[in-house]
């Protein structure tokens, strides 16, 4: 299971105090906190270090490339977090391929001995999403590489893939893209309206939910896809040499050439990093979207003792947290349960038996505003803790409501 250690950068400050400090990058990872407390921050480090690996692995860079130029100040820019390098950084990630080392300014990468690496399929989606529909969008400046990058794949690809209309896992809504317009609609049972039309959740949702099927489904069918060949490799090892040596390209140039012929190699694993699913959704929909995300993570390797796919998302919902109470209870509970009445019941109650989440394959991470992160432990044994942040503000909010009726009842009395 990869790692990662994270001290000194932005608003991490102590990072995380056990483990020697090292944050396992589970099946399913969940950050909480509150705003600015870094959530964010160890999602884009994440995908930045598992990038780099998958680099390094499949030949795009050479080792002495990272070690020997500031590398780090040229990549943290795709994520607009170059502020936050700082001369006491410390970032210690180690792989199934690769162990990558940052600290006093400079590099230290190891190749480890892993044979397990699963070449990934790393998709950011970032939370300014939602302005995916503005006419434009993917030529305004300013932008990030990880939005550009996601404008790029949900347009391009996810969208041009669609081949009939898709059901979202909200209240029976249809995608249907027209590829003559290159428009989005979303189609009820009594209108069809342009995706820029609806409503904030929906601009939300669609571009999170197409990019995430997309490339789990990829992931899914790559079994029956033809793999590269020695002689291939080594075409496209030197084909990268070549782009790279290229002084009339630049570096963007350089980057695409090589994410292009790149696409020869087939991914095995999916890592999708989400921030914030529940934007703009009603409790109800968040349940839905996480459970068809957990669906979507779950297609390849579930039989693995771990799995390669990563779901890892940051949050301020209380109620994906519940929901992944339910999907490890319902997940234990199956494997107690004996007779097919029994399992066809639990499915009754929690309908998701494709969106079950294994306890040991989950972690849950809360951010304070000192920089510090703590890991929720579970209760029972098994179930995630409800001793965090989220459920104390439901709790307080519970409180103040019993003293305000604490004094009305008060009042009333002295009234009669």
């Amino acid at each position: 299971m990869p790692k990662i250690k994270i001290k000194n950068f932005g608003p991490i400050k102590t990072g995380y105090t056990r483990n020697n400090g090292y944050l396992d990058i589970s099946n399913v990872t969940v950050f909480i906190g509150n705003q600015g407390t870094g959530k964010s921050t160890i999602a884009k480090l994440i995908s930045t270090f598992t990038w780099m690996e998958k680099a390094l692995f499949r030949g795009d860079y050479t080792e002495n490339v990272f070690t020997t130029m500031d590398f780090l100040d040229e990549r943290l820019p795709y994520h607009k977090i170059e502020g936050y390098l700082a001369d006491n950084t410390e970032i210690d990630y180690i792989g199934d391929a690769y162990s990558i080392k940052y600290a006093n300014k400079s590099m230290e990468i190891k190749k480890n001995n892993d044979n397990g690496y699963a070449l990934p399929q790393i998709m950011y989606v970032p939370a300014e999403r939602n302005i995916i529909n503005i006419e434009g969008v993917g030529k305004l400046k300013g932008i990030s590489g990880a939005l550009s990058d996601f404008i790029s794949e949900y347009s391009s690809h996810a969208s041009d893939a669609m081949k009939e209309p898709i059901e979202l896992p909200i209240n029976g809504i249809k995608a249907e893209y027209d590829k003559t317009e290159k428009t989005m609609f979303l189609r009820g049972s009594e209108y069809k309206i342009r995706l820029s039309e609806a409503a904030s959740g929906f601009q939300s949702l669609v571009p999170l939910f197409l990019v995430s099927r997309y490339f789990a489904n990829s992931i899914s069918n790559v079994k029956t896809m033809p793999t590269m060949s020695g002689e291939e490799k080594k075409r496209y090892s030197e084909s990268i040499a070549t782009i790279w040596n290229d002084q009339s390209l630049s570096d963007e140039q350089k980057r695409l050439n090589i994410s292009e012929i790149s696409k020869k190699f087939n991914k095995t694993s999916f890592v999708n990093i989400i921030e914030e699913p529940e934007q703009n959704l009603f409790p109800a929909s968040q349940w839905h979207v996480l459970a068809k995300l957990l669906e979507f993570n779950n297609i390849v390797g579930m039989e693995e003792s771990v799995p390669k796919n990563k779901l890892i998302i940051t949050t301020h919902s209380p109620y994906l947290i519940n929901f992944l109470t339910l999907a490890v209870e319902v997940g234990e509970a199956k494997k107690r349960y004996k007779t097919c009445a029994q399992t066809e019941k639990l499915f009754t109650i929690f309908p998701w038996n494709n969106s079950l989440v294994n306890p040991k394959n989950l972690s849950i991470y809360e951010l304070d505003d000192n920089g510090t992160v703590r890991f929720l432990e579970p209760y029972d044994g098994y179930l995630p803790s409800d001793e965090n942040k989220l459920n104390f503000h439901l709790g307080e909010s519970n409180e103040i409501f019993s003293q305000l009726m604490e004094l009305e009842q008060s009042y009333a009395s002295k009234l009669y």
